[in-house]
């Protein structure tokens, strides 16, 4: 066993536990406040005021966890880009919601095109500055790889924005994204040691800042990630996933963020095609589950507990 492995998973975790009450406080006196719905689920009105953009703590721990080691694992460096490309991106949204005070961030179409724009730099560099290949590991064939061609580049923006966008709708409740997400990291780390990639410093790195930073955002929550957390980790899982040829695999140990999307369109198209009727009793699917009285720990622990199971089923899988 390599210890050295060790080392930035407590070097992020030592960071993100120091940083929150530096960080929070801070957040607190910029009046970067959460603002609940008010047709939202009712027992999350009492949220209102928590500090968001907590997300911070995870990127700054991540980042400098992982230039600690860039010299001699390269490969971490295309990961690094899209976590913090995707982060910025939130935190644009972000920080135009809560200091700007414009209700919707950024809007729609900007958000898009600056995923878009991040998704491409890394497909670029991915095909011209490594040897990652784009064929991809099918599960439960022993290795067996599927070379779909040119295809390969589109499935590769959509698996990345849709897996960004799956664990934005995932961040909803105290701990739940972060929880859900610290067992994929950890699922990705074991792949990338034992495969020898070159990547395992920035997955220990997530794990180490996460495990940090959910001393601050288990039930009740002292500060949420917001779009700076939730859409940086998703870019971490999408770009560690085609780093290790496995961009398949996230539909298991990602299901929990597919299913929180599907339930949102499931629920949208719903709404309109019967002119205002509802599917589920609110969406992402979290809330549904709140509503059928499950308390906010609960749902967390379930998810959670589906996750792990899914990420033992996908190491079986390999």
């Amino acid at each position: 066993m390599d210890y050295t492995i060790m080392i930035p998973v407590l070097i992020a975790f030592a960071l993100s536990a120091l940083m929150g009450p530096v960080v929070i406080p801070f957040l607190r006196k910029l009046k970067m406040g959460q603002t609940e719905r008010e047709e939202g689920v009712k027992s999350h009105l009492k949220k209102a005021g928590t500090p968001t953009m907590g997300g911070i703590i995870i990127l700054v721990s991540v980042a400098v966890t992982s230039v600690l080691y860039i010299k001699d694992y390269p490969k971490i460096i295309p990961i690094l880009f899209v976590t913090l490309g995707f982060g910025l991106i939130g935190f644009l949204d972000d920080y135009l919601k809560v200091v700007m005070k414009r209700s919707d961030g950024l809007f729609p179409k900007q958000k898009m095109a600056l995923q878009i724009l991040v998704t491409a730099v890394f497909a670029y560099y991915l095909v011209n500055f490594t040897d990652v290949s784009l064929e991809m590991i099918i599960p439960f064939t022993g290795g067996r790889t599927w070379d779909i061609g040119w295809l390969a580049i589109p499935l590769l923006f959509f698996a990345v924005i849709g897996t960004v966008n799956g664990v934005n709708f995932t961040d909803g409740l105290d701990g739940l994204a972060s929880s859900v997400t610290v067992l994929v990291a950890t699922f990705f780390t074991v792949v990338a040691i034992g495969t020898k990639s070159g990547i395992e410093p920035v997955t220990c790195a997530v794990v180490g800042a996460l495990l940090g930073f959910l001393l601050f955002n288990v039930y009740p929550a002292s500060v949420f990630m917001g779009d700076t957390g939730s859409l940086a980790l998703g870019g971490f899982v999408a770009s560690t996933a085609y780093m290790l040829q496995m961009p398949i695999f996230i539909m298991i140990v990602g299901f929990i963020y597919m299913v929180e999307v599907i339930s949102v369109m499931i629920q949208v198209t719903y709404f309109k095609k019967t002119g205002g009727k509802r599917f589920f009793k609110m969406a992402p699917i979290h809330h549904h589950f709140e509503l059928c009285g499950w308390s906010e720990t609960r749902v967390v622990a379930v998810f959670s507990i589906i996750t792990a199971l899914l990420c033992l089923i996908a190491l079986m899988a390999m």
